[in-house]
């Protein structure tokens, strides 16, 4: 079917091509978007003023010596008509259009009978002769997979994904312009790596051939931020893809975009409140209100957000007291919550995020802040004051997930070294996200390091606030490459 349309598509071009018409020009004249002229359109009207305007046919109704098409760019929709007496080659126009061509016309506006706002032609041209049928009404759409694939269709056909993505443009800018406003500076840093490091993520490789050596793509973007820090740097962030070879589900990405900061001099009790501010902003501007929705839940941002002890709520759910829990407690635990992924040789700090994902995270609804979880789940965290077992860590939570997270930096470094000494034994036994030692990063904390806070957040938060899978959010997701036919 679709094979007989594009043919049929083809012997227009070919047509116009005998005509001398170049279907695919590199210049177009455009004197005004369609919004503009829709806006003006009473003063164009009364001065008789031509103008030219260019988009897609998205309808288009021949009637004999009138041809009318709906044509429609980024942001609006108008009508054009095309009369036999008053465009040139008209019959040939009437036999090659085609919905889904990219057309120019020029003319003077008026009003039809019914009232419709539209431009009489007396200059019409191709600007971009449309080879496939646009499917009508998420014909072959419909499917997911589809979707993502060509998302291209999706966004044409589907007013509401365009909006999405205009939306996830705002989220971005609003949290990149409150930084800079706040006197952070942008920075820029390698996806590449000798080391990944910065988060317990399984990484992907590849290989650099001028250089014969293979590298990482980063995981985070946290260790070479803080390098800044001890460089002289006060407040520094970035806004980059981060890449993690881990499995696909409603929440998680391989391929994604994250920003991290950091503030010299600043712990996490001063950070949580700058970043409680930093996204109501980001909510308020790319949403319109401080009240989402998720799973038909309200989900009310503009309250003072709680904090919530990680060691209570764990306890709350689970009966377990972390500040005894043994690991074989633990894994009797996990057992008995029929965790799914554990393993034998699993960690103490795995075991207890696994339960908690499972027991606690869920019941998290209403946004607050998670603080003080174990060391063992936090290899870059400064030790908490009161107990050395815990780590002045937090992280947002609201929709039954975590959307972000900060904490006051370690940055004594023989800490730091012996804990990616600890990792590195995790991994030794298995472990494929535990943390690798990065001695040059400690080599960088040697030379002194200030008091540090630091956060990050993805663009998973983005996905919540829409109420979506991540992968709906995401323009080009990654897909298992499709077979090619012989």
């Amino acid at each position: 079917m679709i094979d007989a349309l594009r043919n049929e598509r083809l012997r227009k071009l070919s047509r116009l091509n005998e005509e001398g018409i170049i279907a695919y020009p590199a210049r177009v004249k455009r004197t005004s978007t369609i919004q503009e002229v829709l806006s003006s359109f009473a003063q164009l009207k009364k001065n008789k003023k031509t103008c030219t305007v260019v988009g897609r046919v998205t309808g288009m109704r021949k009637q004999g010596a009138l041809i009318f098409l709906d044509i429609k760019d980024e942001n609006a929709s108008i009508q054009f008509v095309l009369k036999r007496d008053k465009v040139k080659r008209f019959a040939l126009y009437k036999e090659t259009l085609d919905i889904g061509d990219f057309v120019s016309g020029s003319g003077i506006v008026f009003k039809t009978k019914n009232g419709e706002r539209s431009v009489e032609i007396n200059k019409f041209d191709f600007i971009s002769k449309s080879l496939r049928p646009t499917p009508s009404d998420w014909y072959g759409l419909k499917d997911v997979e589809v979707r993502s694939r060509k998302r291209y269709l999706d966004i044409l056909l589907n007013p509401d994904v365009q909006e999405l993505f205009r939306k996830k443009a705002i989220f971005w800018n609003t949290m990149r312009t409150y930084l800079l406003d706040n006197d952070f500076l942008e920075v820029y840093g390698s996806a590449l790596e000798n080391i990944p490091g910065g988060a317990d993520a399984e990484p992907f490789m590849t290989h650099h051939n001028s250089l014969d050596t293979d590298f990482y793509l980063r995981i985070s973007l946290e260790l070479p931020l803080k390098r800044l820090i001890v460089g002289g740097y006060e407040k520094v962030f970035e806004i980059g893809r981060i890449f993690r070879n881990e499995g696909i589900d409603a929440e998680h990405l391989q391929d994604y975009l994250q920003m991290e900061m950091y503030w010299a001099y600043q712990d996490y009790n001063g950070l949580m409140k700058f970043i409680e501010a930093l996204t109501k902003k980001v909510i308020k501007k790319t949403t319109g209100s401080l009240t989402t929705v998720w799973e038909n839940k309200n989900i009310n941002w503009n309250v003072p957000w709680k904090r919530f002890d990680y060691y209570d709520l764990f306890q709350k759910h689970t009966q377990i007291d972390l500040t005894k829990a043994t690991r074989e407690e633990l894994m009797g635990k996990a057992r008995e919550l029929a965790i799914q992924n554990m393993t034998k040789n699993m960690s103490r700090g795995r075991l207890i995020d696994l339960i908690f994902k499972h027991t606690v995270r869920p019941t998290l609804i209403q946004p607050g802040f998670l603080i003080d979880p174990p060391i063992e789940i936090e290899p870059l965290a400064k030790r908490t004051e009161y107990d050395t077992n815990r780590v002045e860590r937090f992280q947002i939570v609201a929709c039954g997930t975590e959307l972000g997270k900060g904490f006051s930096e370690l940055n004594d470094p023989l800490d730091q070294k012996k804990r990616f000494e600890e990792q590195m034994k995790l991994r030794e036994m298995g472990d494929k996200e535990a943390q690798m030692i990065d001695e040059d990063y400690i080599e960088a904390m040697e030379y002194g390091m200030p008091p540090t806070a630091g956060f990050g957040i993805s663009e998973r938060f983005f996905a919540i606030l829409m109420n979506r899978p991540v992968r709906e959010t995401t323009l080009f997701p990654l897909m298992k490459k499709r077979k090619q036919h012989a």
